[in-house]
C-alpha cells in the first residue's frame, strides 16, 4: 500500500458499499479503454489488500485465463491465431502500464471472425444426419483439448460437440415418444383395428426423431448466437479487463455500467421499474415473470409469454421499437424512477397487439429477504428463520437492511411464544458487513463480533456496542459449503461465543475477505465517456475474534452432516489466486455461559447423525454426483450411450427415497403474512412451497431435536414485553 494515499472506508466499514478511495482525479481521455486501464490499475495498485506486481509472470497468467474465457471449448481459435496471439504472452505487463490495448484488439476482431465462420460451420453439420450407430467417444475434457490446426479438424471438433448435444436431444425424443405410445394404449377389450392404424400412424420413425433432435440442437444454438451477437465492444473488454484484475484474488471485479445495476439490485433486495422479469427470445423481448406485489402485479395487465414490441414514456409522443434491440438497452427503457409512466406496446399471447401503461414504483424482490415460520416439536413451539443473503441499500444504510428484518422477524416470533431459534444460512454468499455486526448484537449483551485488518494498518475490531438482547434463548445455525463471507462471520461469532450450536457441513465456503465497491465514474474530471462502471476489490482481510481467519478454511460445523456438495470442489480454496489462511492475536470476549448442557447436546447430536439413514443416503448420494460430475468420455453410439444411461437411472432410483422424506412437522406462516397472503397468492404459493420443504428438510428436523435438547441456566424471555430497547 502506497503512503501517499490513504484508504478512506465508510463507518462500520461497509462492504460492498462505495468507498471515497483517494483525491486524486483523472482527465477525461478520450479513449475509454485506456482511461478504463487507467483507473483500474491506479486503484488497485493503491488500494488492493495484496497488490500483485504487475510483471511476465502476470502478463502470462492474464494471457492464459483470458483465452480461456473467449474460447472454453476450443472451438474459435486456430493453432495458428495461438502463436500470433503468443507474441503477446509476456508483453501484457508492459501493455498495462502503457495503458495499450493492441492485444484486445488483435484478439477482439479475430474472436469476432472465428464467430462468424463458426455460425456457417454449425449450420452446415447440422444439415446432415448423424450416425448413431458408428462407434465413438467424446471427451469432455476441454482444458486438455488443443487447438485444432486446420479448418478440417475444426469441422471435425464441431461434428463431436454438436453430435453429443443431439444424442441427448434423440434419446429425450425416443422417451417421450415411447412415453406418448404407453399413454394412448387402450385395455385390450376395448382396443379396435382403427385405434391400432392410428398409433402406428402417429409413431415417428427414428430418422424423424433424428431429424428433430439436431433442430433441437440448432434452435439452442441459434439462441445462443443471438445473445452473443447483442454484445457489444464494450461487454468484450469487461472480459479482458477481469481477466486481468482476477490475478488479484477471486473477488476483484469489474462492473460494466449494466452489471453495476444488478449487483445494486441483488444487494439492496429492490429497484424502481414496473415488476416483471425479461428475457429475449430470438429477436423478441418476453415477459418471463411479474413480481408479486411489483406495479405489474397490481395493474394485473401484463402476463407471463407477453411479447414488448414498442417502448414509450408518457413525455414522449412517438414510441421506441424494441424488437431486435439488445436487452439491456430495452430494460433501460422500460425501467425508471418511482412514479413515472410507461406505456409499453404488447403482442399478448392470443396474437392481439395491445397498450398498457404502467405507473412505475419501487419493485422488492421478496426472495431476497429474511422470512420466517413458527413449528410445533414435542408440545413446543419453535422459529425457524431464513436469511438468503446480508442485503443493504447502498444509499441509505437506515432503510430496509438484513439486521432490521431479523430484528423484526425474531420479535414477531417472540409474539408467538417460541422456545428455540433456527437460523438457516445455509447457500448465503454474504453481503454487508455491519449488518453482520448488528444481527449477532441481537444475540449477545455486548463484546467484538469480527476483526478486520488492512494491509499495513492496525487491526480494527467491530463491536457490538447495544446492551440489549432481542434474543437470548436457544440458537441453532444451519449452514452449509455455500455459506460464505457474512454468513462465516456471524456462524464464527456465534461459534467462538458458544451462543449457538452451527449444524452442516464439515466447512463452510471460506472467504475471509472483504470487499469495496468504487464508482469509477467519481475519479474522472469532467468524464464524457459516459458511465466507466464500478470496481470491486479486495481491501481487508476478517478474522474472528478467536484470532482465527475464516479465509480457505471456512467455518467448521460444531455436528457436522453430509449433503449434495460434500465432494465437490466450491469453496474458496479451489478458485484461482485465493488469498492466504493466517491467524493474528485474539480479542477479549465473554463465552456465553446461559447453556448448561452446550457440549452434551452436540455429541446427542453427532451420534443422532450418525445412525439417521437418510444422511447416510444423502452422502452415497453426493458421492455419486461427484463421479457423474468428473466423468470425462462419452459414447456417441446410440445404444451404448442409453445403455450408459439406464445404468445411471437405476443407480438413480436408489436415490428417489430422498425426495420422499418426510417429517410429522407442520410449518405455518406469522400473522402479518397470512393477512397478505389474502391479497397475494403468489406469496401464498411460494410460502406453501417453502413449508413442505421444511418438513421433508432433514437439517431442520436436527435443528429442532438440537434446539429441544439446549437447556438455559434460566426461563427465556419470549416476550416482547421483555425486550430491553
Amino acid at each position: 500500500m502506497k503512503g501517499n494515499y490513504k484508504f478512506l472506508l465508510l463507518a462500520f466499514l461497509i462492504a460492498f458499499a462505495s468507498c471515497s478511495f483517494t483525491s486524486k482525479k483523472f482527465d477525461d481521455n478520450p479513449d475509454k479503454d485506456k482511461l478504463l486501464i487507467q483507473l483500474i490499475t491506479y486503484v488497485l495498485d493503491n488500494g488492493h489488500f495484496n497488490p500483485q506486481d504487475i510483471n511476465d509472470s502476470f502478463s502470462a497468467n492474464v494471457f492464459e485465463d483470458y483465452l480461456n474465457q473467449l474460447d472454453p471449448f476450443k472451438r474459435y481459435f486456430y493453432e495458428s491465431d495461438i502463436k500470433e496471439f503468443e507474441a503477446f504472452k509476456t508483453q501484457l505487463d508492459d501493455q498495462l502500464k502503457d495503458y495499450d490495448v493492441a492485444f484486445f484488439n488483435l484478439t477482439h476482431e479475430r474472436l469476432l471472425k472465428r464467430i462468424e465462420e463458426s455460425k456457417a460451420l454449425y449450420a452446415e453439420i447440422l444439415e446432415k444426419p448423424f450416425d448413431f450407430t458408428k462407434h465413438e467417444n467424446y471427451t469432455a475434457d476441454y482444458e486438455k483439448l488443443t487447438y485444432v490446426k486446420n479448418k478440417r479438424e475444426m469441422k471435425e471438433r464441431w461434428r463431436q460437440q454438436l453430435k453429443f448435444s443431439t444424442i441427448a436431444n434423440y434419446d429425450d425424443a425416443i422417451s417421450q415418444r415411447d412415453a406418448d405410445l404407453n399413454s394412448n394404449t387402450l385395455p385390450e377389450s376395448v382396443f379396435s383395428a382403427q385405434n391400432e392404424k392410428s398409433t402406428k400412424d402417429d409413431k415417428k420413425t427414428l430418422v424423424e426423431l433424428e431429424k428433430e433432435a439436431r433442430e433441437a440442437t440448432k434452435r439452442s444454438l441459434d439462441e445462443l448466437y443471438d445473445f452473443i451477437d447483442d454484445r457489444q465492444r464494450k461487454d468484450w473488454f469487461a472480459v479482458y479487463i477481469n481477466a486481468i484484475v482476477e490475478e488479484f484474488d477471486p473477488h476483484t471485479f469489474y462492473f460494466a455500467p449494466e452489471d453495476k445495476d444488478r449487483f445494486d439490485v441483488a444487494m439492496s433486495g429492490n429497484f424502481e421499474g414496473i415488476g416483471a422479469r425479461l428475457q429475449k427470445k430470438m429477436d423478441a423481448i418476453v415477459v418471463n415473470e411479474i413480481i408479486s406485489g411489483g406495479p405489474a402485479w397490481r395493474a394485473n395487465e401484463l402476463e407471463v409469454g407477453d411479447q414488448i414490441i414498442k417502448v414509450r414514456q408518457s413525455d414522449e409522443e412517438k414510441p421506441v421499437n424494441v424488437v431486435g434491440m439488445r436487452l439491456d438497452d430495452a430494460i433501460k427503457l422500460i425501467k425508471g424512477p418511482k412514479g413515472t409512466t410507461v406505456v409499453l406496446t404488447l403482442k399478448k399471447v392470443d396474437g392481439t397487439i395491445e397498450d398498457i401503461s404502467i405507473t412505475r414504483d419501487i419493485v422488492e424482490l421478496e426472495e431476497t429477504y429474511a422470512k420466517s415460520s413458527t413449528v410445533i416439536k414435542d408440545d413446543k413451539k419453535f422459529g425457524v428463520i431464513n436469511l438468503p443473503k446480508f442485503y443493504v441499500d447502498f444509499e441509505n444504510y437506515n432503510k430496509r437492511n438484513a439486521a432490521s428484518d431479523i430484528k423484526q422477524e425474531i420479535i414477531r416470533l417472540k409474539e408467538e411464544g417460541v422456545e428455540g431459534l433456527v437460523l438457516d444460512l445455509r447457500n448465503n454468499g454474504g453481503g454487508s458487513l455491519q449488518t453482520v455486526v448488528d444481527i449477532a448484537g441481537l444475540f449477545i449483551e455486548e463484546g467484538p463480533v469480527v476483526q478486520v485488518k488492512e494491509a499495513g494498518q492496525p487491526k480494527e475490531v467491530l463491536k457490538d456496542k447495544d446492551k440489549s438482547i432481542v434474543w437470548d434463548g436457544p440458537l441453532v445455525i444451519l449452514v452449509n459449503e455455500l455459506s460464505a463471507s457474512a454468513s462465516e462471520i456471524l456462524a464464527a461469532a456465534m461459534q467462538d461465543y458458544k451462543r449457538a450450536i452451527v449444524i452442516g457441513s464439515k466447512q463452510t465456503y471460506g472467504k475471509g475477505t472483504v470487499q469495496n465497491v468504487l464508482d469509477l465514474n467519481r475519479l474522472v474530471r469532467n468524464n464524457s465517456n459516459g458511465d466507466l462502471g464500478a470496481l470491486k476489490f479486495t481491501t481487508q482481510k476478517f478474522y474472528r475474534v478467536n484470532g482465527g481467519s475464516t479465509q480457505l478454511e471456512g467455518v467448521k460445523s460444531d455436528v457436522v452432516v453430509p449433503d449434495r456438495y460434500s465432494y465437490i470442489d466450491i469453496g474458496e480454496k479451489d478458485q484461482e489466486n485465493p488469498l492466504p489462511w493466517d491467524k493474528i492475536d485474539a480479542v477479549d470476549y465473554e463465552v456465553w455461559g446461559n447453556y448448561f448442557d452446550y457440549d452434551t447436546t452436540i455429541e446427542k447430536s453427532k451420534a443422532r447423525m450418525a445412525a439417521n439413514e437418510q444422511l447416510k443416503l444423502i452422502d452415497d448420494n453426493a458421492k455419486w454426483v461427484k463421479k457423474i460430475r468428473d466423468r470425462e468420455s462419452y459414447s456417441l453410439n446410440y445404444d451404448s450411450y442409453k445403455k450408459e444411461m439406464e445404468l445411471n437411472e437405476e443407480e438413480a432410483k436408489r436415490f428417489e427415497k430422498l425426495s420422499e422424506y418426510k417429517t410429522n412437522l407442520t410449518f405455518s406462516s406469522l400473522p402479518y403474512e397470512v393477512q397478505m397472503m389474502g391479497e397475494d397468492s403468489i406469496l401464498k404459493e411460494k410460502r406453501d412451497r417453502w413449508h413442505k420443504s421444511l418438513a421433508k428438510d432433514v437439517y431442520i428436523e436436527e435443528a429442532l431435536n438440537v434446539l429441544h435438547d439446549l437447556k438455559m441456566t434460566y426461563a427465556i424471555k419470549n416476550k416482547v414485553a421483555e425486550v430491553k430497547n
